[in-house]
């Protein structure tokens, strides 16, 4: 019995801005994002949307697609780290969402909960399910990714940003991909990104140290969160190519093989951050991979030779065959976070059934990451006639549909300054309303479908 992915969808944000506006507006040469790190347009939310709107639209288009019986799942596990609240998970969002559309209680025997490891959360979702539905073979699950992956206005993360997310139906015997049993996973506690929960004196609002409620908060302090992280981008993506070697490595002892196991994967998949991330990374692995290459190129140090073989027609081919093809709609949507390694997967399968790709082993490698930090390095196998699920998506056919925004509209969109949707919302889940006065639901979001 096999088990892994049966279909999958995905939702972005209609409205995008071009990463050759952001560049000219923040003085950067527009080629040093293009070309150097891939960007060329970044998704950002509108103001009727937040990761709930995204995960429900998403699953609602998988199920529709698939023709999903909703007393058939089990199970909807989300991965986030863009949490709405401290308490109710996003998955119970999207239930009442479901409900609303297919009938009241209609998932109420499935269980619903979020998992939170920055990036990786999503594969810790989907690994979980997959053990499941392997214990319980005629369960299905479905697994959401959806994040806002926002940075500081002006900060070196905001040229990365993007939002998204994904739906997956797991099942046993599935049409897309079967997962192995087999991981590698390297962990580290590290502060190379994180969001923490920050307070301020209540003294420095109301300017007086009396302690007086202050919109019901009484204690002294006021709790503030952002969903801008804290981070270090050169230490980030040193704990990156440190936590997915350990991975690789791992993986390779937990398979009892001394191989090179990249070169039985038609295509490699990774967390990507920004769009080149997995090019400038792999070449850590690939080095230790082939010390015979290492030694041959010119450079006085281990760090000069292994720039050196990133240029080398060895390392160029692999990129071009099995790196490429899962870039092109990270490039085109910016970092989802934990939905960004699944993007990539859904990009590299999109193209290469569009191109007809001839895959020899029909074999994917994922090698995820998330701050913090965790990475886990698995492998799929991809089932017979996956092309005609994969291209049920319409994935690069929605990117282009989308519609570029000006800057003065994204920086107000960044502030919350627009109160009016950019593009009036249509076939879509959308926030209709926070609630602030009633006092046992102050702060309940409330949605329906337009």
């Amino acid at each position: 019995m096999t088990v892994g992915i049966d279909a999958i969808q995905f939702d972005v944000p209609k409205i995008y801005l071009p990463i050759e506006t952001l560049a000219i507006e923040r003085n950067i040469e527009p080629a040093k994002l293009e070309k150097g790190l891939g960007l060329q347009q970044m998704s950002f939310l509108d103001v009727h949307q937040d990761v709930v709107t995204l995960a429900a639209n998403a699953v609602y288009k998988l199920i529709k697609q698939e023709n999903v019986d909703l007393a058939t799942i089990s199970r909807i596990y989300v991965g986030t780290e863009s949490a709405i609240d401290n308490s109710k998970p996003i998955a119970t969002y999207i239930m009442q969402l479901l409900e609303q559309e297919f009938g009241p209680r209609a998932l109420k025997h499935c269980d619903a909960l979020d998992m939170t490891f920055a990036c990786i959360g999503g594969v810790d979702a989907l690994q979980n399910c997959l053990d499941y539905v392997r214990l319980h073979p005629n369960k299905k699950a479905i697994v959401v990714t959806t994040d806002n992956a926002k940075y500081d206005l002006n900060s070196t993360g905001e040229y990365t940003q993007g939002a998204g997310a994904i739906a997956m139906l797991i099942t046993s015997n599935p049409k897309i991909v079967a997962f192995n049993q087999t991981t590698g996973v390297a962990t580290e506690g590290v502060f190379d990104f994180f969001k923490p929960k920050q307070t301020i004196a209540k003294e420095t609002i109301v300017a007086n140290n009396e302690n007086n409620e202050w919109f019901g908060v009484l204690e002294t302090e006021i709790s503030i969160t952002k969903e801008q992280p804290v981070f270090d981008g050169h230490y980030s993506n040193e704990c990156y190519i440190n936590r997915i070697t350990e991975a690789y490595n791992h993986f390779k002892k937990e398979s009892n093989t001394t191989e090179k196991v990249y070169k039985n994967w038609d295509l490699i998949v990774m967390h990507l951050p920004y769009c080149f991330q997995g090019r400038r990374t792999f070449i850590d692995i690939f080095a230790e991979e082939n010390s015979e290459l290492v030694h041959e190129q010119i450079g006085e140090t281990q760090k000069d030779k292994i720039k050196m073989l990133s240029k080398s027609s060895e390392y160029v081919e692999l990129v071009s065959k099995k790196i490429v093809p899962a870039e092109i709609a990270s490039g085109k949507v910016g970092n989802i976070y934990t939905g960004s390694i699944f993007l990539a997967f859904l990009s590299a399968l999109y193209y290469s059934a569009t191109q007809n790709t001839t895959l020899l082993h029909n074999k994917v490698g994922f090698i995820a990451y998330g701050s913090g930090s965790k990475s886990k390095v698995f492998e799929g196998n991809l089932m017979p006639n996956w092309q005609n699920n994969i291209l049920k998506t319409q994935l690069f056919e929605v990117l282009e549909n989308r519609t570029p925004i000006r800057f003065e509209t994204y920086e107000k969109l960044h502030k919350k300054e627009l109160k009016t949707p950019v593009l009036e919302p249509k076939n879509e889940f959308v926030l209709d309303y926070i609630e602030k006065e009633k006092t046992v639901l102050k702060g309940a979001r409330y949605y329906k479908r337009k």
